[in-house]
This record gives C-alpha cells, sequence and structure tokens, in this order.
C-alpha cells in the first residue's frame, strides 16, 4: 500500500502539469480554429480614387490577401431613384470605387492600425474603415483567455513540480545508504542515480498513458454522445496522436529537471 501511495504521490502532479499542457494544446487548436473562421469573415471598407487591382494592395501591406470590387451601378440603383439615365450616369462617374479588403491572418489591435496607416498613405486611396471597435473587443477577449490560461497552467506546474520534487526527496532518502556506497567506489553521478531515473521515467510514462487516455475517451466517447453540438463539431481538436509525443517529451524533461535538482541539492552524494 505505502508503495502504490509513493507512486500515486508522484504521478499526481505529473498528471496535473501533462493536463494543463493538454488543456492548452485543446485550447491554441479551438481558438486558432475560431480565428481563423473570424479572419475569413472580416473584411475592411476601402475607397479609392481609381480601380485597384491585388497586386496594389498588397504592395501597401503584406497581410492583404485578396480584394472584392463592389458594384458601383448598384450603389448608384439604391441612391438615384427617380433620377434620369443621364443623371445616373453622372453620379455613377463622380463616384470613387469601392473595395472590401480582406486579411491572411487574424492580426494585432495595433497591426489593423498599421495597415490602415499603410492604406491610407496612398495617394490612390480616398478613405479606409476597418470597423476596428468590433475587431479590437474580438482580439482583445481571445488574447485575456490566452495570458489567464497561461498563468493558471504557469501557476499550477510551478506548484506541481515542488511536490514531484519532494516525492523525489523521498526516494533518495529511501536509496541513501546504496547511493553514498556507489559514491564510495567512484560510481558517476548518473550511475548513482540510475535508480531514481528508472523509477521517475516508469511512472512518467505512467502519467502520459493516463493523461492521453482521459482525453482519448473525452474524444471518442463523451464528446461524440455529448448532445452538445460544439462539442461534436470540435471533438477532433480533443486530443491527436502527436500529443502523446508532447507529453511524455514534457512528462520526462520534468523528471530529468527533478532527479538532478533533488541530487545535486543534497550534500554527501555529489561528486
Amino acid at each position: 500500500m505505502k508503495y502504490i501511495k509513493n507512486h500515486l504521490m508522484f504521478i499526481l502532479p505529473l498528471m496535473a502539469i501533462l493536463l494543463g499542457i493538454e488543456f492548452y494544446l485543446v485550447f491554441d487548436r479551438t481558438t486558432d480554429t475560431y480565428e481563423k473562421g473570424l479572419q475569413e469573415g472580416y473584411s475592411m471598407l476601402v475607397v479609392t480614387k481609381e480601380p485597384m487591382q491585388i497586386d496594389a494592395f498588397r504592395v501597401l501591406n503584406r497581410h492583404i490577401s485578396k480584394s472584392e470590387s463592389i458594384e458601383r451601378e448598384r450603389i448608384v440603383s439604391k441612391i438615384a431613384k427617380g433620377v434620369t439615365k443621364e443623371g445616373e450616369a453622372k453620379i455613377l462617374k463622380s463616384l470613387p470605387y469601392f473595395y472590401n479588403v480582406h486579411l491572411d491572418e487574424y492580426i494585432s489591435t495595433e497591426e489593423l492600425i498599421g495597415l490602415k496607416e499603410d492604406l491610407e498613405a496612398s495617394p490612390l486611396i480616398k478613405k479606409v474603415e476597418t470597423f476596428g471597435s468590433n475587431y479590437e473587443s474580438n482580439y482583445r477577449l481571445f488574447s485575456f483567455i490566452k495570458f489567464t490560461l497561461k498563468i493558471f497552467i504557469g501557476f499550477m506546474t510551478v506548484v506541481s513540480l515542488f511536490l514531484i520534487m519532494k516525492q523525489m526527496e523521498i526516494w533518495k532518502y529511501a536509496h541513501k545508504e546504496r547511493m553514498q556506497i556507489m559514491e564510495i567506489f567512484g560510481a558517476p553521478l548518473m550511475l548513482r542515480s540510475g535508480v531514481l531515473f528508472k523509477v521517475a521515467i516508469v511512472d512518467a510514462i505512467a502519467a502520459t498513458l493516463i493523461v492521453s487516455s482521459i482525453f482519448l475517451y473525452l474524444k471518442f466517447q463523451w464528446a461524440a454522445n455529448s448532445g452538445i453540438e460544439i462539442m461534436v463539431q470540435n471533438k477532433d481538436f480533443l486530443f491527436r496522436i502527436t500529443d502523446i509525443a508532447v507529453l511524455l517529451a514534457a512528462a520526462l524533461l520534468i523528471v530529468i529537471i527533478s532527479v538532478y535538482s533533488v541530487v545535486y541539492s543534497t550534500k554527501g552524494v555529489q561528486e
């Protein structure tokens, strides 16, 4: 029972860190998809003095991906009702050219302001409307959520790492005599700490498999049968095979840091 308890005291904090990492990966994939949808649905209105092709817009700013011309005839038909054909022709001739301009990615509000300034600096452009208030509110919301999640994961990682190192110290003292004897006979640090690495690596693999199993269940069982539309639509983002490699690499890195920190911080087992 004590043996199981000692391993759980190492596996559970490590699982907390891995769960935080996986939740961030899921959140990042989900928000990237949502941001892509916002980017594809967003466009700014540009009024020009002369017709402009997409290449001319891209010269002004690299974030412009495409432009769509707004038919001036449709605008005239709405504002010139009851006007003669000759009058419509004069109005059409006096009108500037209108374009919906799209971006290649979801840029920051600072970059959006810079883009607007780049366009307005051109003598061919009369006016640029970025609809900045709506764009800024969405961007700031995503930035705040990502920042809050990073702070939470960082705090949880620090606390869990202290618990892991505390458990590592318990294991070290349990094998203290063996390590001291090996030191007397001139065994290098890696060999003396081999038992700690062995136990910690086994637990790191176990924690990785448990966390992976949890998210595989969420993806293929809970999300698919939850009846929640947003979960059903985004269940593919809940877990990917490559996540196992990321989690295992993170777990092994934590193990290596913990073992070396404990071994080097204790007198009597240093070289």
